[in-house]
Formats: structure tokens, sequence, C-alpha cells
């Protein structure tokens, strides 16, 4: 994200000796995207980033993944993941791997704890909240998040969660293999967000201030690319990695909450492209806020039925009434998996029900890949077996 942000202490020109107030020099890092070709920042800590004093396997918690075979859409009940065992569950080791492929990783976790320190070595991080409060801070300084935050972290971003109050966090992790942005038809070719894009920069919310933090011997859990995928490390740092007392650039943690994207309606009904927020390598991530619907006089406001051609769409409902999905089981927290080679759309009797609305109340976060998805862990363990055949009314031919 090309817009540039300054917080803390930093010198006149980069690359130049920066001291403190005994004449002590800072060291300057360097987290940049694609080697020195990209956005980057310049961090200056008090000791040196690279120490380190002790590296063991960090295991993580199960990480396998079953093709969707024989082909079918499938409903995933999320909140039935977790009970009361969210008190003592954080929102970094406890998360349950739902699906994933080569590109991209969704898990989802309910915590009542502070995490560890983590970082992820293998892409970028977009953590929907989709209830609770936060404090999450990292080496850039430290964020708010509530309900319905998007948090973007950065590849290799150190930080923690710190999840506020007697009420559970529910986080929805995507992890992708890759960076990830505003579509590249909402920026110029500066990088500035357009007139037309649904939100701006004024809607992204940066740390405002540096953290100090003191402690020795520090463990860090890295996540990172391995033998067979995958793996995990804890990394013993001599000194606390929130040692920075400045930095500057273009690359960093934000927030930005789903209430601040502006839905683009039309006449007749639009495309999934145009709720689109994020993109990564070979993904998409698109929002499904309350909106007025299409005022054609003729119009069917919910979705004509469509073939996912080249990709699987994975649908997460977060609030209000999909009106399209009603009579199918889904509600908060459910999960629709509408896989590439499946023609899909609105449940029997919504298509007919929906001439004359003038508005929908739905939130929903949508990630669409375009490779095939697998099903983790924690799909197998809260699927719906009869959302399949909900269109038909007929379950499996014996």
């Amino acid at each position: 994200m090309a817009y540039y942000r300054q917080v803390g202490h930093v010198p006149p020109k980069r690359h130049t000796q920066h001291r403190d107030e005994n004449g002590t020099l800072y060291y300057e890092e360097l987290m940049g995207e694609e080697g020195f070709s990209s956005d980057s920042s310049l961090l200056y800590h008090r000791h040196i980033p690279s120490a380190i004093v002790d590296s063991q396997v960090w295991e993580l918690r199960d990480q396998t993944t079953t093709p969707n075979h024989p082909l079918k859409p499938r409903h995933l009940k999320l909140h039935d993941l977790f009970g009361d065992e969210w008190k003592t569950t954080d929102v970094v080791t406890g998360r349950r791997l739902i699906l994933g492929n080569a590109d991209v990783r969704i898990s989802y976790v309910v915590a009542g704890t502070a995490s560890p320190l983590y970082r992820n070595g293998i892409g970028d991080e977009i953590v929907y909240v989709e209830s609770g409060d936060a404090i999450v801070e990292t080496v850039f300084g430290a964020l708010r998040a509530t309900t319905g935050d998007y948090v973007v972290l950065p590849m290799s971003t150190t930080h923690r969660w710190l999840p506020q109050g007697d009420q559970p966090l529910r986080a929805y992790a995507i992890e992708a293999n890759s960076h990830v942005a505003p579509p590249k038809r909402y920026l110029s070719r500066y990088g500035q967000l357009l007139e037309h894009a649904p939100y701006c920069e004024r809607d992204l919310h940066g740390p405002t201030e540096v953290l100090t933090a003191e402690g020795a011997d520090v463990e860090v859990l890295l996540k990172h690319r391995g033998p067979g995928g995958v793996v995990g490390t804890r990394l013993v740092y001599p000194n606390h990695p929130f040692d920075v007392v400045g930095w500057d650039g273009c690359l960093y943690p934000y927030t930005f909450n789903i209430n601040d994207f502006e839905p683009i309606t039309g006449r007749v009904h639009q495309p999934p492209p145009v709720h689109q927020v994020f993109e990564g390598h070979n993904f998409v991530v698109c929002n499904f806020v309350p909106r007025k619907v299409d005022y054609h006089p003729l119009a069917i406001p919910v979705p004509y039925y469509h073939s996912n051609v080249d990709s699987d769409e994975i649908m997460f409902y977060c609030g209000g009434d999909y009106e399209a999905r009603k009579g199918s089981g889904i509600n908060q927290g459910s999960i629709s998996i509408h896989p590439g080679g499946h023609s899909h759309g609105p449940q029997p009797g919504a298509y007919e029900r929906s001439i004359g609305v003038e508005a929908f109340d739905e939130l929903a976060v949508m990630v669409d890949t375009f490779r095939p998805l697998e099903l983790g862990e924690g799909a197998l363990a809260c699927e719906d077996p009869n959302y399949a055949w909900t269109w038909s009314g007929r379950g499996p031919q014996q």
C-alpha cells in the first residue's frame, strides 16, 4: 500500500547515522517486499534485529487438508468449533484450519487470552474480526481492532494479539502465500486510491506511536515454508523485538473497518467484483455490506445463478440477513463453499421473494480462489451434511 507514514524518530536522510542522546547508534532495518523492488519501510532499533540465541521446532496445529472429492457444495458451521476453551485460547496458536491451497489458507479461532509474539514468514495476513475487541501490538506500534475490522499484517511483521474485555474475540484469518493489496483498478499508477474506489486512505488506520518493550530471551513464533508445506519455528531473541524508536515508509500494518466500505450498486444486479476489497496471488477478498439494491423496474435483486468456471467461492456470513440463502440452514458464523465446476445461486423461493425489495441488510466476507481449495480439519469437524441437496430438496440416490 503506497501511502507514506512516519512514526517516532528517524534521521533526516535514510541510511545515515541515527544516535540516541548518549551517542549510541540505532540499528537500521529495511523491511521490504519483492527484494528491493517494491514497497518498504525503514525501522530503527535499539538492538541488532537479527540476533538470536535459540531456534526450536514449533509444532503447528493440524495443517493437513482433504480434497473436496466427490465435488459438492458445502456448508460449515464455524460457531460449533469452540466451546468454553476460548477462555484459554489465543488468536495465533488456537487457529483451526478450515480451507487451504498453495495460495491461501483460511482459519478460524475464538480467543480470550493473549497470544505469543508471532510472525508469518510465508505471506501477508488479513484477519477479519467477526466480533470482540483487541489490541494488536506490532513492531511498528499498536493497532486497536474491533468488530468488523480487517487487520492487515505484512509478511514477517512481529506482533501479538491481546483480547480486550470479557467477551470472546472471534477472528477469521486469511493467510496468503503472497502479498495483498487493494485491487489494481482502484489505484493510480503511483498507488493512490482513485475516486471510483469504494474506500480511501482516510479509512486505513496505521500505528501512530512506537512501542517500548524490554525483555531478555524473548520467544517469537515463526510460520515459514519447509518440508511438505507450512512449518513452525520458535526463535529466541536476546532482546525484545519491540525496541523500535522510529520508522517510516509505505509498508506497515493497518486496520480497515468493513463499515467504511461504500457499496457500488446499479439498476440491475452488479457482479461480485464490485464488492472487492483486497487481492492476492490467485485469490481475491470481497465485502457484501448493507446496501440499496437494483432499481430497474423489472430487477431481480438476488444473484442470478452462476457457474464458478475458474474459481472456488467461499462466503463467510458474519452479520445481517442474507436473503439469497434463506432456507439453506446458513446463519451468522456459517461458511458456504461453492466450488469451481458447480452452478449455484439463490435458494428455492429467494429468486421470487426478492422482486420489489429495495435494500439488503447483509454482511459477509467472500474469498474467491483460482485454484481448488481443500478442506482442513476444522471444516471436517463442523460440516452440515445436508446443504448440498437444499436446492433440490432430495438427498443422495440410494
